[in-house]
């Protein structure tokens, strides 16, 4: 795959489009039918997008049942310092597609009445303030047949759940439905929330796992052998959500289990594709029509090329 400025721009900014929502894999991660129980192990530093969470379920499942070691990988997760961390990385080629559907949504408190985008008509709406977002609610105010004009916009950094609950903003862009939607439904708040995807915005993979271009060639067992062990830690959580939610939290105390329980059960549809499918496949139609978006909102500047932005070649079963 030729590596041009553009199709790492389009990378870089299809992952900034997941709502910062892109697990970084440093060196390379994977498994190989020939190669699953090398004699040594190999160490392995993945960069999570953000603070862990229920999304990361797989991840932390895989590492404390084993499954990393298992497949003869010594696996570090690291939380990075900022979540645009992850997208400093250069040339990087997405390597599996983990939430498979947008989980970025349209948040507001129940008493705020605000059930459709179109409510959204004179309301602030609270956003990270990436670029991204306001392409997200042009689209979805055209779709809603309501002025972009007509929604103002304020900049709350991450701090979007505050946001609604101090009235800073009358609604949010940016929390993900299975994580604050369901933290909010949990305190009592009757949260109204209004998928990206379900108002207007073409669907996408939120959380995907990038790789180094340069470690495709050089380091493509690794990289199947980390994706065979990480989609073991995804069936293990299907098959046992609240055993792989002990593990999360076991491994980050912090999280509240009941809580990151109810998230990891919402949540796991969307870490699966659809039937006949290895864990972690990317649909190229779908990154190609999302960045045909991309492009028509004046993210990117050339069209995209999903053959240059994906692989699905290191997947369980395939490019074998």
């Amino acid at each position: 795959m030729g590596a041009t400025n553009e199709t790492e721009e389009c990378v870089r900014k299809l992952i900034v489009l997941a709502a910062l929502a892109a697990a970084a894999v440093a060196a390379g991660c994977g498994e190989k039918k020939e190669g699953v129980t090398p004699p040594g192990a190999q160490r392995l530093t993945v960069v999570l997008d953000y603070l862990p969470n229920p999304d990361h379920v797989g991840f932390y499942a895989a590492q404390r049942r084993g499954n990393f070691k298992r497949a003869g990988l010594d696996v570090d997760l690291k939380v990075p310092p900022d979540p645009s961390s992850p997208l400093k990385l250069l040339q990087v080629v997405s390597v599996a597609a983990i939430a498979q559907r947008p989980l970025t949504s349209i948040m507001a408190l129940g008493s705020k009445d605000i059930r459709s985008p179109a409510d959204l008509a004179g309301k602030t709406v609270g956003t990270a303030g990436i670029p991204y977002q306001a392409a997200y609610l042009k689209t979805i105010a055209q779709h809603a047949g309501i002025d972009p004009a007509s929604i103002k916009q304020v900049d709350v950094g991450f701090n979007l759940v505050p946001a609604m609950l101090s009235g800073k903003a009358a609604a949010t862009l940016g929390a993900f439905w299975n994580i604050e939607g369901v933290e909010l439904a949990r305190r009592g708040k009757h949260p109204s929330i209004i998928r990206t995807d379900q108002a207007g915005v073409p669907t996408y993979d939120e959380l995907v796992l990038v790789a180094r271009r340069s470690d495709l060639s050089k380091r493509g067992g690794l990289i199947r052998r980390f994706l065979r062990a990480l989609g073991q830690g995804y069936e293990d959580a299907r098959r046992n959500p609240a055993g792989a939610t002990k593990d999360l939290v076991a491994a980050n105390p912090d999280l509240n289990e009941a809580t990151s329980l109810a998230q990891v059960r919402v949540s796991l549809p969307v870490f699966f594709p659809t039937r006949g499918k290895p864990f972690g496949y990317a649909d190229p139609a779908t990154w190609q029509s999302y960045g045909s978006w991309m492009l028509r909102n004046r993210l990117l500047t050339r069209p995209p090329n999903a053959g240059d932005a994906l692989t699905n070649e290191f997947l369980p079963g395939q490019g074998l």
